[in-house]
């Protein structure tokens, strides 16, 4: 029996070997983790249990037969993240580069299922060069494998992406189908085709951190959520992103011990809005002052700045919050912006997150190269995402709703089910400038007729109370007590249910 134990102990240290001392020391000479100190990094301490460590791949042709690794180049299994269940796949670069073959696919897929029917959270580490070419078809067919999975579990279980080096080819796909992508700068990059394909194929020189690093996927393309500094803060980060999540779509958000109170009252915020309508404000500083303990998780930061979205906490649970930003182009929404809050509230909704919306925004951007890049379908993404939400929804309107940006921002007409204002806010087709100049065009060589007709108009419309007087607004609220007023309505709409008509899925503008 000692024999037989012993055996297993060296074959187990052969497997957690991976691709051998050599090629782990390589990986760490380039400033990354191997794919089990990254699990043992992201779970508790001693949690994970380990699946298929002995797999092996089983392709005879170009000489594989003669180069065999225990793993095959991923490493799965489970355990927790602050005592909560999680499935975890790493790939491992020291082993055929992280590459994926058949077997390789098929410990992903174990790992898949058992997420779903456990109903816990999957993510994914990746570290790889892509499909196996040696297998050909078969890793394609491993590929699919992978793909149905992530769109069967989509709206069902979280599934969060880690890029922590290469992904490129195949593996780009089943990250961009989960919820959550985040990228280490400088260090690792997304791609469908590498520099050299580009190169041959359209003759531009392009290095791989222009076409595919952290920087263009957070803030250009938008393919990924955030970006960090190293694989020790990505794996940090993401541990406190999963306490904010719900384990399933049926689970209930997490709620954890808060030291701060409901009742709180923030007497700076009713100085936080400037005199001066035109004069900017940052909105996170309302969202660090209303939230528990001022703790806010932003999801893409860097892309469409001019919109905030992100998970914090209300009396312990958490909530979502998405909040125009008049620090970056006055607040206003633009393609961009609409499809990162759309987004964003099609995953609050999916998995029952409640979503305070903050508004101040003075319109859509107008110009032609919004409207050719379809601002009109973009728009109308968020409009869509929030008039199919079920979940609860508070509105605060701190300043500007103007226009139809003020119908998409939540508005009670969209299904909103409270909805306050702040004394400050104005809501109206647009300022009164531009309303007075169209409404009054015949006294425009009048500038005192103007000036007049201007006041009027800021006086009736620039204000909440014509929306309060038709019910559009339930409240005018202090801003001091924006916090208990908000987390009031949330512990009263915890038991909302909203039904829908049956249809086996929406038609949403894409």
């Amino acid at each position: 029996m000692k024999d037989i134990l012993e055996r297993l102990e060296d074959r187990r240290a052969e497997a957690r070997l991976g691709g051998g001392a050599k090629r782990i020391a390589a990986q760490h000479a380039r400033g990354k983790l191997t794919a089990r100190e990254r699990i043992d990094l992201l779970l508790d301490n001693g949690s994970f249990e380990e699946f298929d460590m002995f797999v092996q791949h089983r392709c005879d042709d170009f000489g594989m037969e003669k180069s065999k690794i225990p793993g095959d180049g991923v490493v799965t299994g489970w355990g927790t993240v602050n005592g909560r269940t999680v499935f975890v796949f790493a790939k491992d670069f020291t082993v055929f580069g992280g590459s994926l073959s058949e077997t390789h696919a098929n410990k992903i897929n174990k790992i898949q299922d058992m997420a779903l029917k456990m109903r816990a959270p999957i993510i994914g580490l990746f570290d790889a060069g892509g499909a196996r070419i040696q297998e050909g078809v078969a890793a394609l067919g491993g590929y699919g494998e992978v793909f149905k999975r992530n769109v069967m579990a989509s709206g069902v279980i979280p599934q969060i992406s880690v890029i922590l080096g290469p992904c490129a080819g195949g593996d780009v796909y089943s990250p961009a189908m989960t919820d959550f992508i985040f990228m280490v700068r400088d260090r690792s990059y997304m791609f469908v085709t590498g520099p050299d394909v580009v190169k041959t194929v359209t003759n531009e020189t392009v290095t791989a951190e222009e076409l595919g690093g952290a920087k263009i996927h957070t803030a250009k393309s938008s393919v990924a959520d955030g970006a960090f500094a190293d694989d020790v803060e990505a794996l940090l980060q993401v541990r406190r992103l999963i306490d904010f999540l719900p384990a399933c779509n049926t689970s209930g958000v997490p709620v954890w011990p808060s030291f701060d109170t409901p009742e709180r009252v923030e007497l700076s915020l009713d100085t936080l809005v400037p005199d001066n309508p035109n004069k900017p404000y940052d909105v996170k500083e309302l969202i660090g002052k209303i939230v528990d303990e001022g703790d806010f998780f932003e999801i893409q930061e860097s892309f469409a700045k001019n919109i905030v979205t992100g998970f914090a906490r209300m009396e312990g649970k958490s909530v979502g919050i998405v909040a125009n930003q008049p620090m970056v182009l006055a607040g206003v929404l633009d393609s961009d912006a609409s499809r990162k809050a759309a987004r964003f509230v099609r995953f609050c909704d999916a998995f029952e997150i409640p979503i305070v919306t903050l508004v101040d925004v003075p319109g859509f951007l107008p110009g032609t190269a919004q409207e050719y890049g379809g601002l009109i379908k973009h728009g109308a993404k968020l409009m869509f995402a929030y008039s199919e939400a079920t979940v609860p929804l508070v509105t605060v309107i701190v300043r500007k709703a103007f226009g139809g940006a003020y119908d998409v921002m939540a508005s009670k007409h969209i299904g909103a089910d409270v909805n306050y204002a702040w004394p400050t806010a104005q809501v109206a087709v647009m300022g009164a400038k531009g309303a007075v100049e169209i409404i009054f065009r015949a006294d425009m060589n009048d500038p005192e007729k103007i000036a007049a007709r201007t006041k009027e108009y800021e006086q009736r419309f620039l204000s909440p109370f014509v929306a309060a007087e038709r019910g559009y607004i339930d409240e005018v609220i202090m801003p001091h007590a924006t916090r208990r007023r908000v987390a009031r309505a949330l512990a009263m709409l915890a038991t909302k249910k909203a039904e829908r008509p049956w249809r086996k899925h929406d038609n949403i503008p894409l």
